[in-house]
Order: structure tokens, then C-alpha cells, then sequence
């Protein structure tokens, strides 16, 4: 990704994690190695690769992150710092995110703000991580009032996408990622969208393990072309937060179990959708298309819940600027723009009918 800052590869390929020794042996230098990641990711990937990497004389540890969203805790990043100076890391020292999103936010945390900033590389294990959050440097824990409000952007040194580790995701998981993906459609590519339309069920169970890598590619693709045009989250980077301000209010609300990310996400499309008829010349046609790809996929069906109290959640949101409440909604299907008049009225509307 070619930052004004600095750039950084995003290797995609079959049977990476196989080679990652020999991958990252440029950027060994004799410091301390610290792999993140959870207990179940680590026994199915992260065994191996912390011995190959002590095979190949790199000075490794490993730290464990709590299940979930549980991770995304100031109280966690302060019981990890010591654990860290136990280790005597330094400013010299790599972090490696091996896991899903939660595991890559709290890693690019830490790497931010430990000795003020030490070198990580993304390793996603989920396909929503892989096309999503561990592209594009934002990182970030959790406060009760609601998601990522604290947080750094921080890019990595690489990104390293092992298309392998799909065959074992849960359909679950691939649900979610593919409604970030169906994002990428909506908000910037038409005819990726028609892609994902035609073979929905092939790329939920994972049958067509080549053109999954083709659309993970072209993903990476898109979001990187957004990053590099606005990298801090000034202006255009801004609609790839589309379905993101009722999504994460979604996701706040019932918990992070009850609704994953990507769950939410597409709920908060299919709003946002509605709220481009209300608000722009988004076409009932284009909303149809969008909210029949939408449900397609086998999402949960949502508890009841009280609309005055997602309203609520959203005003915490950090897309708030200067007291307005900032939707990204389409005025057609590959062109998106921020909308900062939406009423409060018509929020509880599309809220009240999903």
C-alpha cells in the first residue's frame, strides 16, 4: 500500500503461514517477537508457527488474548504492558496479530502506544479480517458506551493473507465477512456486487476457494485505493464506514455475541439503504437489489430491542462531528457520499422497520 508516509506489502497466496520464517526473515534483526492471539487460533495455527519461528532463531514470545470482544479492554492493554516489560521488549520490537479482527485492533493498539509506537504485522485468521480490518492501519479497544472509541491508526509493516486458513471458518464467520464485502460492491464496485449476487452460495461454503481469492484480492484492492486517497479518515475514507453507524449501535446494544460484526453491519445497510431513498435519488430498484443480496445470507434474526436506545448509542459514536450524527449512503450502487441532515425521526423509522 503506497502511504505518503511509507508503504507496506499485503501478500495474498495459498500456504503462506508454511513460509512465514523464511518471509520475514528480512525484517529480523535479533529483536523480540511477540505473537498475539487467542487460545483456539493459536492451537490450530499458532503452535506451528512459534516453533518454526524458534527453529529459525527468532527471539519469540507469545501472549494470549482473552475470547471475543473481551479483549478490547483498557484493563487488558495495561495487564499486557507488563507482561511485554517481563519480556524486556523495546522499541526494536515486533508484534505479530494472528487472529481475527479483535485480535488485530488490540494488537495495532499496543503497537501504537507501547514505547510510542513499535513495528506489527497483520496475520488475519478470519476472511472478514483478511478484506477488512487488517488493512488500513486503524486500531482500537472498546468502552462501555461503545465500540472503538479509543483507538490509533497505526499501519503495520505487512499483511500477510493465507487463503489456507478458510477451509476451517465456521459459516458463521463467513457470513459476516460477506457483509463487509457485499460493502465494497455497494459503496464502490457495481460489478463486484453482480460477482457476489451470482455466486453467494458458493462463497459461503467456501466452494470456489479461487474466486474467493480473487474477491479478497480485489477487496484489499479497493480499500487500499480509499486509504492511500485519505489516509487519517478525513474526507473519502469515510464511506467505507457505510451500515457502520446503526451496525455498531446494533452491535453495541446486544452484545457482541448475540450479533457479529458483520451481522450488524448488514442490518445497518439495509437501513442506510432506505435512508438514500428518503435522503438522496437512490432508485427502490437499488435498494431491492442491495436488500435481496443482503438477505441472502443467513443473518440472525434480531431480538426486540428499543429504537430510542440505538439512537442513543449512535450519538456516542465517533463519526459524530460538531454535534451532527454523519450517515454514508448511496446515491447509486458503487457511489456513495456522506450525508450529515438525517433526522432523528427518519433514523427511528428505518430502525423500527428492519
Amino acid at each position: 500500500m503506497p502511504l505518503q508516509t511509507h508503504s507496506y506489502p499485503i501478500w495474498i497466496d495459498d500456504g503462506l503461514l508454511k513460509t512465514l520464517p523464511e518471509l520475514l526473515q528480512p525484517l529480523n534483526q535479533g529483536q523480540t517477537w511477540v505473537i498475539f492471539s487467542q487460545d483456539k487460533i493459536y492451537k490450530h495455527y499458532g503452535h506451528s508457527i512459534h516453533e518454526a519461528l524458534k527453529s529459525h532463531d527468532y527471539n519469540i514470545e507469545i501472549i494470549f488474548l482473552p475470547k471475543g470482544e473481551d479483549a478490547k479492554s483498557f484493563s487488558v492493554v495495561e495487564d499486557i504492558f507488563s507482561e511485554l516489560l517481563l519480556f524486556g521488549c523495546d522499541r526494536s520490537s515486533t508484534f505479530l496479530a494472528l487472529g481475527g479482527g479483535v485480535v488485530g485492533d488490540v494488537t495495532g493498539f499496543l503497537a501504537a502506544i507501547f514505547m510510542r509506537g513499535v513495528d506489527y504485522i497483520q496475520i488475519p485468521t478470519s476472511l472478514l479480517a483478511m478484506i477488512d480490518s487488517s488493512i488500513g492501519g486503524k486500531t482500537g479497544i472498546n468502552l462501555s458506551e461503545g465500540k472503538n472509541l479509543a483507538g490509533a491508526f497505526w499501519h503495520p509493516k505487512a499483511v500477510v493473507v493465507d487463503t489456507d486458513v478458510l477451509a476451517s471458518l465456521p459459516e458463521r464467520e463467513m457470513t459476516s465477512a460477506m457483509g463487509e464485502i457485499i460493502k465494497y460492491g455497494a459503496i464502490l464496485d457495481r460489478v463486484l456486487l453482480e460477482l457476489i449476487e451470482k455466486n453467494i452460495d458458493d462463497l459461503l461454503h467456501n466452494k470456489n476457494s479461487s474466486l474467493l481469492t480473487e474477491i479478497i484480492s480485489i477487496c484489499a484492492q479497493l480499500k487500499s485505493d480509499v486509504i492511500v486517497s485519505d489516509e487519517r479518515e478525513i474526507s473519502r475514507r469515510r464511506i467505507l464506514n457505510f451500515g457502520h453507524t446503526i451496525g455498531h449501535a446494533l452491535e453495541t446494544y446486544f452484545g457482541f455475541d448475540t450479533l457479529r460484526h458483520g451481522e450488524a453491519i448488514s442490518y445497518g445497510m439495509i437501513a442506510a439503504g432506505k435512508l438514500s431513498n428518503e435522503y438522496l435519488k437512490f432508485t427502490i430498484e437499488n435498494f431491492e437489489i442491495l436488500k435481496n443480496i443482503i438477505k441472502k445470507l443467513p443473518l440472525p434474526d434480531l431480538p426486540a430491542f428499543d429504537s430510542a436506545s440505538i439512537l442513543k448509542i449512535m450519538q456516542n459514536d465517533k463519526k459524530i462531528q460538531k454535534g451532527n450524527l454523519q450517515f454514508v449512503l448511496l446515491e447509486d450502487i458503487g457511489h456513495a457520499v456522506i450525508q450529515e441532515n438525517v433526522n432523528e425521526k427518519s433514523i427511528i423509522n428505518v430502525l423500527e422497520n428492519l
